[in-house]
């Protein structure tokens, strides 16, 4: 339960210990995300100082413009408390920080609600005007490669276009906006225009529910992207032979 009772930011500052710690990684390394992991994965790139750079990120339904309802826990009584907690004082310093979900629960009726209590995903999409920070702009567009991949019968992420940055309109659940009609998009706030306009990113919708991904969907959108890095790495790592 610690991914769903441990703080967000809390989570990608013990991640971010962890690979700077690891000699193996001091020169690159690829994150791979799954659904919440793909915001943890987001605040190592952002927040890490000192830490190894990242070369490619490839997220698997990850709500990285939030999501608009409460992602399953599971049947047991200890979801059901958390359920009833995150939906009842959903910004409320005490949900905030004992229950990771609300870290990126987002609610388009109640925008000003959540950029005031929402202690992860207003920090981490650079949403709040005199707070942005151009480092974490900077770190993200630094990537090689930003794959992002939507499960079109995704039923935990509302909407799923949250995993390609899409996200209902301030106000309004009537129609989702796509990631380039966002102002995180148009205005640039995190580097994804950046990344996009160099031909970085990859929108990729594949069949199934939330993580649900095929073995040949996984071989052709996330293996190559690993595979490489490690051609590369395993080139520069080649003695130099001098004729």
């Amino acid at each position: 339960m610690t991914s769903w009772t441990m703080p967000l930011e809390k989570q990608a500052e013990t991640v971010c210990e962890k690979v700077k710690a690891m000699p193996e990684l001091k020169d690159g390394y690829n994150i791979v995300g799954l659904s919440q992991g793909n915001v943890i994965g987001r605040g190592v790139i952002e927040f890490c100082d000192g830490g190894p750079p990242v070369f490619n990120m490839i997220s698997l339904g990850g709500p990285h413009a939030g999501t608009a309802s409460v992602p399953l826990c599971g049947t047991s009584f200890i979801c059901a408390l958390v359920d009833a907690l995150i939906k009842g004082e959903l910004y409320s310093d005490f949900v905030q920080e004992h229950l990771a979900p609300s870290g990126y629960l987002k609610i388009p009726t109640d925008i000003s609600a959540y950029l005031k209590g929402c202690k992860f995903l207003p920090k981490l999409n650079n949403e709040k005007p005199n707070e942005r920070n151009s480092t974490y702009k900077e770190r993200f567009s630094s990537l090689k490669n930003l794959v992002l991949i939507m499960f079109e019968h995704d039923t935990v992420l509302i909407p799923r276009e949250t995993a390609w940055f899409g996200y209902y309109p301030d106000g309004n659940f009537s129609v989702i906006l796509p990631a380039n009609e966002t102002n995180l998009y148009k205005e640039d706030w995190i580097g994804l225009k950046t990344l996009d306009d160099a031909g970085k990113v990859k929108y990729i919708s594949v069949p199934g529910n939330h993580l649900g991904i095929s073995p040949s969907d996984m071989l052709e959108y996330v293996v190559p992207y690993l595979e490489e890095d490690a051609i590369i790495r395993e080139m520069a790592e080649q003695p130099v032979l001098n004729s």
